[in-house]
């Protein structure tokens, strides 16, 4: 059996991987991924149009020019063509014209942290109509969801009504991630200590799959959760669902998920305690821990008004810390 029988017969299992890719990426339900992908598509076209010309023309050369060849015309002082230099020179600079204006244009539009203007090719966003907010934590190695208007949380489970704007507040326990939901929107980062936005839309109902997008260690491989894109009626059920769970989210609760493991099952949680999303936010869930915020305000008195101002302010800050504190306890 020759080399190249045997080179075709070891493509076989790839191809056939490859048949069953739906390739989420090129065509995804998402009107933001849409559009990202449409970027992606024509800048790539757009490199394609001096990338394949001078592949083939290499070959064409080679072929043309090779030492066989003895019809080939044999010009040993030729050292300039005008009309090539302009094909060269004219062509690659027109090409990056058009290349850094889409991308600048498709950048800006799409920029994570700007609100959407419509959630599908066709349908404009009533600017009244509120959206959906939802909290995103990455834990080691799992995801934690806080619904603010609906005061339920959820771990390794998110799900959101289709054609309605979605916007997304993240950061991390302790380890940087990357929030991915191939199908929705693009990747974006979640750090301890730093909030990061995205704004989304989904077009099409379905269950897609979100993972993380950067190594955070051994779990990384596990760290992955479902995105389900509901009906308003089905996602008023998946709330129902997550309230009639009966677990509550305290701060000693969140203390014991923030620990590291790996393959969690979805989780729904009733109610969280207040505020809780804020204190991971400022790394202030320990006891005895001063919030971020806190600890950067009394800096801001201090150069404002001198050391004996920010004395006060961290006195008052350690004072009333504790009975916060005890007050959240008792209450779960």
């Amino acid at each position: 059996m020759s080399v190249n029988r045997l080179r075709g017969l070891a493509l076989l299992p790839l191809l056939a991987i490859l048949a069953g890719c739906k390739a989420v990426l090129l065509n995804p339900p998402g009107d933001v991924a849409r559009q990202q992908s449409d970027v992606m598509i024509t800048s790539v076209v757009l490199i394609s149009l001096i990338i394949v010309p001078v592949l083939v023309a290499i070959g064409v050369i080679a072929w043309r020019y090779r030492a066989s060849n003895r019809k080939a015309r044999y010009q040993p002082d030729w050292e300039h063509s005008s009309q090539l230099e302009l094909v060269v020179w004219a062509a690659p600079l027109l090409i990056i014209i058009a290349l850094g204006a889409v991308t600048w244009i498709g950048t800006h539009q799409l920029d994570p942290y700007r609100p959407l203007s419509r959630v599908d090719d066709g349908s404009l966003i009533n600017y009244k109509a509120r959206a959906l907010e939802i909290e995103v934590v990455s834990l080691d190695w799992k995801w934690l969801f806080f619904y603010p208007q609906y005061g339920i949380a959820t771990v390794n489970d998110v799900a959101a009504p289709v054609k309605v704007p979605i916007h997304f507040k993240l950061t991390s326990s302790r380890m940087m991630n990357s929030f991915f939901v191939p199908a929705l929107v693009g990747q974006i980062y979640t750090m301890a200590g730093m909030q990061t936005e995205l704004h989304a839309a989904i077009e099409k109902p379905g269950v897609y799959k979100g993972f993380s997008a950067n190594y955070s260690g051994l779990g990384y491989t596990d760290m992955r959760f479902t995105f389900r894109a509901l009906s308003r009626k089905g996602f008023e059920k998946w709330i129902a669902k997550a309230r009639a769970s009966g677990h509550v989210l305290s701060l000693p609760a969140y203390r014991k998920l923030v620990e590291p493991s790996r393959n969690v099952p979805a989780e729904y949680f009733s109610t969280y305690a207040s505020g809780l999303y804020h204190r991971i936010l400022n790394m202030c869930t320990l006891p005895g821990q001063v919030c971020m915020d806190k600890m950067m305000a009394a800096d801001a008195r201090r150069n404002q008004w001198g050391p004996e101002a920010s004395k006060k302010s961290q006195a008052r800050s350690v004072s009333t810390e504790p009975q916060s504190q005890t007050r959240e306890s008792s209450a779960h």
